[in-house]
């Protein structure tokens, strides 16, 4: 699997489904790979690969659910698309309860199915969009000094240098030097856009939560 290649991950311990979803995914140029248990699918799994992943929900071995969970201790940020043709309503709360995107019930219309896998694709690219970002924000903050990261905190509560200087007991052209290297550090071209990064940074951490 190319990991910067969006791919729809199939597994499902039936040949004849894997068979008619390679044929589906190909016909409208989605890249797929087919695996048939989901212990197959964790020895070639990569948490960088992109896509989604449409898992058979009752497998022998390792099931579905039992796979969700597993990824889930992971860290895994894959979209998860559940079938299942045995109308399990418990298991699809279980399994929405658990953050699967998705819970399709077979016989699947194959439109339905191809408009949650794109839903589900858009929402990856999205996700591992903004967790990059997250990093990226986390990784300019981590190299500031520990004045210049006070410096930051008061200049995200709107605080203007001589306020600033105050707090501190330095004076104002060192809250100047500090400010512009802030500025620098984080990449940010204006005060809002420092306040609008620690919003963000603030948001993911509590997510994780």
């Amino acid at each position: 699997m190319k990991n910067d290649v969006a791919t729809v991950i199939v597994v499902d311990d039936d040949a004849g489904v894997r068979n008619s979803m390679r044929i589906l995914l190909k016909s409208v140029g989605l890249n797929c790979t087919l695996f048939a248990s989901a212990q197959e699918f964790l020895g070639a799994y990569q948490p960088s690969q992109q896509g989604c992943l449409v898992l058979d929900i009752r497998m022998p071995g390792m099931s579905g659910l039992e796979l969700q969970q597993e990824l889930n201790l992971r860290g895994a940020v894959i979209p998860v698309i559940f079938m299942s043709g045995h109308g399990d309503i418990p298991m699809a709360v279980e399994a929405i309860q658990h953050g699967a995107f998705d819970f399709l019930q077979k016989p699947i219309r194959e439109q339905d199915l191809l408009d949650r896998i794109q839903r589900a694709i858009t929402k990856d690219g999205e996700l591992r969009k903004s967790l990059g970002e997250h990093a990226r924000i986390k990784s300019h903050l981590d190299s500031l000094t520990p004045r210049e990261r006070e410096v930051l905190d008061l200049m995200t509560l709107g605080k203007q240098n001589k306020a600033i200087a105050q707090d501190l007991a330095v004076s104002p052209r060192t809250i100047e030097i500090h400010r512009a290297r802030v500025m620098e550090k984080m990449s940010a071209h204006s005060v809002a856009e420092l306040v609008r990064m620690m919003l963000d940074l603030n948001h993911a951490a509590s997510s994780v939560r």
